[in-house]
């Protein structure tokens, strides 16, 4: 099969005794045909390339680079030529040992834990510093009373208003000693500049993700569903596949990442800790 050619030079003789029996690559070719649609045409609508295309409708899913990726080009491809990729789906993991378990997350990876916490002012000890103030006023007073003989039994009736009066924001002190700071209003808003911090979110939709650290160690392998997100962290690296990529969106180092991904598409991404270098 040449690339490039027309639909009509590939429709195959009609055979309604292994109509029922198709494999998926074959699913495909005939409804890419039946849609009028070449090899090139599907390849420029998905961004999956062509040598991929041809070895998915010739059942071979090796290039794909594993079967997370391989449902992924399955459900993209399937939505180019008008066809539910469903039972595709379940036919491919039907015939290679079924959906794998989703790898959870490591918790090294998640940035609640690991982000710098916010101080505010340190009340208690003000706190502190008032009260001997305070005390040290009182003594001094009294001490300066008993100097001038008769005025001693004043400066005893006047300690008490006085102590009071200075001792009044003792309370508001302790008050606002046990207010906190508000919490920060993202997640990832205090990400440390020594490292790359990547959020993902569903929020179009659902994706399978997979995310690598920059030794090639599996972060997460599995589906997101709509609402749902997930936060990595690396000292320098972080590799993303997205399944479907129109309903992700990205938040990078802080920074929301505005690439226009099209529904279904797959992509590779790679982020380090000095992205997104441009907008």
């Amino acid at each position: 099969m040449s690339i490039g050619n027309s639909p009509e030079d590939e429709r195959p003789f009609e055979d309604d005794r292994e109509e029922s029996h198709l494999s998926v690559g074959r699913a495909l070719q005939q409804a890419r045909i039946a849609a009028g649609l070449t090899v090139d045409d599907v390849s420029n609508a998905t961004r999956v390339r062509i040598a991929i295309v041809h070895a998915i409708e010739a059942d071979n899913f090796a290039p794909c680079g594993g079967d997370v990726y391989a449902r992924g080009h399955i459900r993209t491809l399937a939505k180019a030529v008008h066809v539910d990729p469903a039972p595709l789906i379940t036919r491919f993991d039907a015939e290679h040992g079924g959906r794998p378990a989703p790898t959870p997350a490591a918790p090294l990876f998640e940035a609640e834990r690991i982000r710098p916490e916010r101080r505010g002012p340190n009340w208690t000890a003000a706190m502190v510093a008032a009260i001997v103030a305070v005390v040290g006023f009182v003594g001094f007073t009294a001490v300066k009373g008993g100097d001038d003989g008769g005025t001693k039994d004043q400066v005893a009736g006047g300690s008490t208003p006085t102590t009071s009066t200075s001792a009044s924001p003792t309370p508001s002190g302790r008050k606002n000693a046990d207010q906190k700071p508000e919490p920060s209003d993202s997640a990832i808003a205090a990400a440390p500049q020594d490292k790359v911090t990547v959020q993902v979110s569903a929020t179009d939709g659902r994706s399978w993700i997979s995310a690598k650290d920059h030794n090639g160690r599996l972060l997460f392998d599995g589906l997101l569903k709509q609402g749902q997100s997930k936060t990595f962290q690396d000292s320098s690296k972080i590799n993303l596949v997205l399944g479907d990529a129109g309903a992700i969106q990205l938040y990078v180092n802080g920074k929301k990442i505005e690439d226009d991904f099209q529904p279904g598409a797959v992509e590779r991404l790679t982020y380090t800790k000095g992205d997104p270098q441009i907008g």
